[in-house]
């Protein structure tokens, strides 16, 4: 990025400049890229110059923007300026958050010592400098100036005192009032009549503006009074009176409240209310325009001491495993069996239970999970005719990583998600409770605050612990405005997310035992892979278990991805946790043979894979499962029962269980019945038997449900907030289109138009005859065009050639050889040389 000065305007005072855009010109080009960037919705479209982009740096949307990204005493700042008039210099700032020194503060004010002081004066030229490099301020240090906008929503007022508590100043909060009242109140506050509305008011601004008159004024008052003031003086700066707008004079008073109106220490804004004017506000509160004055950020506190970082390493590492197979299992689940999507878009109550029964969880951590494998893209709705979630085909891209990149993949996306889990549950706008993975969960604040409070904890020691309250007050300075709505509870979204994030990023492996691990500090910085930080500290998956006689199988650490699906097959997880326990039962087995294997293929999966021998009493129970299944053989008749043993037969044909099925022998080997063979299937098991579903060429089916998955789908995007910040190349070229288009806008003219924005306009022949001419000479053009979207823009060319109703010139507004359609010229004017 060049350093390039721009152009100065003509007419340009010592005593700085006269306009913003004026000042932006004096900016050099790292400048005006260092706005663009702070404040990158002003990119969008590019402004045409300088003073367009003045006029949209002025637009109350933008700087409302900026100004919720302020710190809290660069915010304090730019709220005692838009308490001044325009051209505060920067020590009448400083007496603003301080007081004169001189003063007594007022007792509800927090005391300043000595190194106060100091820290205002040496953080004030920084805040200074932070508004005006983001063009919420101009002008010199000793004539500061506000942006409109800025001043507009800062301005205290009797409806919106903000954060100062103030009100409207004595001349603002008596606009309309009669001449005749104007004078009583002069009266009153024993001052000479004045000859004119104008100057009334101003003999009252500086009557409550002179410390001694307003001081010795007060010492008048009756107590009463004094202590009436007193509960207006920090805000709100109004209140409620009845008939506020009768006319007392002193003679008449007959109460606190009369006192103060005769003579203009309150002031009606309503016949119902009146309003503590500023200037006088200011007076009683020792010249303050805060209570308190924050120059420093707060640092985090921890109370817990620091922890050994191997150690929080070691516990986030184990959550990050814990965290990886935690989706898997979920997501495999749902593959077999995927709940359906509620009409209105998220999961239904009871599917969300069925989730934390299959996780072993509660119901506000498995809307976690399902939250994130949601927006990592791994699960998604299948968009089928009965919608339901199910895997994408990205979970099976993501199966093919190893653990710590699949960790990574599940960090990146919950780092940058608007997706609120925490929110499942509560109560919406029309009082209905929100739903998992529904539309009402995103916020655009979460990303932000969740990356603010990492690395709030990234700045402390390694190993060391913080709590949302330690972190709030820093996360309060940084971003004051930045707090969200307010619950119920008069807690801000701001401070409710707080809290969230440091439970799931414990839940996330992100953190250890409440501190920051390693590689969530490389996800934050982008420094280091996070994967190749979390791979060493994570336990080396296992390819074998321990097979006990009392028909279990230990996995005494995690276990390689295709093992541990296979021995889910065969066997139930009866316990989790640093090691793993299978139960095998005679459903499990015969779940496997239903899904294709032999008792063979059992018995030398088991073998391979275990460190003991297969105990007896397992290969009992395969082979006894396998001896017995599919002897019975299911079909379709509506359905029929078929053995080679009659005796069988005869025993499931007397067995009174049976009776529903209404079973009725064809043949010594065949039994027909009126249920389905879904159903049959499901009673025999039910009554102790192993039968297996046929084909119609007399196969055995395998009956394990393939997993469901969507159509392909991509990650859902968050919702942003705000614009993006630009790259370096963007915001080179715009600030290169910028500064073309600001030299064509303020290139002199041989024969200037009335307002020197306007477009040039000169008939076609005229046009058309006037750039011929300047190929010829080779002279430079100023001409105003419309592109093909309607777009007005002034450009100054240098035309090379006109001919076929096009004009070929090299265009200094995109700094390249361009050709103009003849008709789209608005007009052409001359330049000075």
């Amino acid at each position: 990025m060049t350093t390039q000065q721009g152009p100065q305007r003509q007419g340009r005072t010592s005593a700085g400049p006269r306009t913003l855009a004026e000042e932006l010109r004096a900016r050099p080009d790292d400048a005006i890229a260092a706005l663009l960037r702070s404040r990158p919705d002003l990119l969008n479209p590019v402004p045409g110059d300088l003073t367009q982009l003045s006029a949209r740096l002025s637009s109350r949307a933008s700087a409302l923007r900026a100004l919720e990204r302020l710190d809290r005493f660069t915010l304090q700042v730019a709220e005692a300026l838009a308490t001044c008039p325009d051209g505060t210099g920067l020590a009448t700032v400083r007496t603003l958050l301080t007081g004169p020194s001189k003063v007594k503060p007022h007792p509800g004010a927090t005391p300043l010592t000595p190194a106060d002081r100091s820290a205002v004066a040496a953080a004030l030229p920084r805040a200074v400098a932070t508004l005006r490099d983001r063009a919420l301020l101009w002008g010199p240090d000793n004539g500061l100036r506000l942006v409109l906008a800025v001043r507009e929503a800062l301005a205290p007022t009797a409806a919106n005192p903000g954060r100062t508590g103030l009100g409207p100043t004595l001349a603002e909060a008596t606009t309309g009032m009669s001449p005749a009242r104007l004078q009583q109140l002069l009266a009153s506050a024993g001052q000479p009549a004045t000859p004119d509305p104008v100057t009334a008011v101003a003999a009252l601004t500086a009557l409550l503006s002179d410390r001694a008159r307003c001081a010795a004024l007060l010492d008048t008052a009756p107590e009463p009074a004094l202590r009436l003031l007193d509960r207006l003086v920090w805000g709100p700066p109004t209140g409620t009176v009845p008939d506020a707008t009768r006319p007392v004079t002193a003679e008449d008073a007959q109460s606190p409240v009369e006192w103060l109106l005769a003579r203009g220490l309150l002031l009606p804004t309503s016949p119902g209310s009146v309003v503590l004017p500023r200037e006088l506000a200011l007076h009683l509160r020792g010249g303050r325009t805060h209570r308190t004055v924050e120059p420093l950020q707060p640092e985090p506190a921890p109370a817990a001491p620091p922890r050994d970082p191997q150690a929080v390493d070691s516990a986030a590492a184990g959550q990050a495993h814990t965290a990886v197979k935690t989706v898997e299992e979920l997501l495999e689940a749902w593959g077999l069996t995927p709940p359906p999507t509620l009409r209105a878009g998220g999961l239904g109550v009871r599917d969300l239970k069925r989730a934390a029964q299959t996780l072993e969880t509660t119901e506000q951590q498995a809307a976690f999970w399902l939250e994130l494998a949601y927006t990592a893209g791994l699960l998604a709705p299948d968009g089928e005719a009965d919608e339901c979630w199910a895997p994408t085909p990205g979970y099976d891209s993501w199966l093919q990583l190893d653990t710590a990149e699949r960790w990574s993949v599940l960090a990146r996306a919950w780092l940058a998600a608007t997706r609120v889990p925490a929110l499942t549950g509560t109560p919406d706008g029309k009082g209905k409770p929100r739903a998992a993975l529904g539309p009402e969960l995103d916020r655009t604040l979460a990303p932000s605050v969740r990356r603010a409070a990492l690395a709030l904890l990234a700045e402390l020691p390694p190993g060391t612990p913080a709590t949302a309250e330690e972190l709030l007050p820093t996360l309060r300075w940084q971003r004051p405005l930045r707090g969200g709505p307010t619950g119920p509870d008069g807690r801000e979204l701001r401070d409710d997310l707080t809290t969230w994030t440091l439970a799931e990023a414990e839940l996330l492996g992100i953190t250890g035992r409440g501190a920051l691990a390693a590689p969530a500090r490389a996800l934050l910085t982008a420094e280091s892979d996070p994967a190749e930080v979390l791979a060493p500290l994570l336990p080396q998956p296992l390819d074998h278990v321990i097979l006990q006689p009392d028909l279990t199988a230990i996995a005494p650490g995690p276990l390689l991805t295709p093992l541990a699906q296979a021995l889910a097959l065969c066997a139930d997880i009866e316990s989790k946790g640093g090691a793993t326990v299978y139960r095998f039962t005679p459903t499990s087995v015969r779940r496997a043979l239903d899904a294709g294997r032999t008792a063979a293929d059992l018995q030398t999966f088991l073998d391979r894979h275990s460190r003991t021998p297969v105990p007896q009493p397992l290969s009992y129970l395969i082979d006894d499962v396998a001896r017995r299944h599919g002897i019975l053989r299911v079909g379709a008749a509506s359905s029929y029962l078929r053995c080679d043993d009659p005796a069988l037969l005869n025993e499931v044909l007397a067995d009174r269980r049976a009776a529903d099925l209404r079973l009725r022998l064809l043949a010594p080997t065949v039994l027909a019945s009126q249920a389905a063979p879904d159903v049959l299937l499901a009673a025999l098991r039910t009554m102790g038997y192993a039968p297996a579903a046929e084909s119609a060429e007399g196969d055995v089916l395998i009956t394990r449900p393939d997993s469901h998955r969507t159509p392909p789908r991509t990650a859902p995007t968050p919702v942003p907030d705000g614009p993006p910040v630009p790259d370096d190349t963007l915001l080179a070229a715009a600030v290169k289109a910028i500064r073309a288009g600001d030299r064509a806008a303020t290139a002199s003219r041989r024969e200037p138009t009335p307002d020197p924005r306007q477009l040039p306009r000169t008939a076609a022949a005229e046009t058309l005859a006037a750039l011929q001419t300047a190929v010829l000479l080779g002279e430079r053009m100023w001409i105003g065009y419309l592109n093909a979207e309607g777009i007005a823009s002034q450009r100054i060319i240098d035309p090379v050639k006109v001919e076929g109703g096009f004009v070929t010139a090299f265009d200094h507004h995109a700094d390249e050889l361009r050709t103009f359609a003849l008709h789209r010229i608005t007009g052409v004017a001359e330049l000075d040389e």
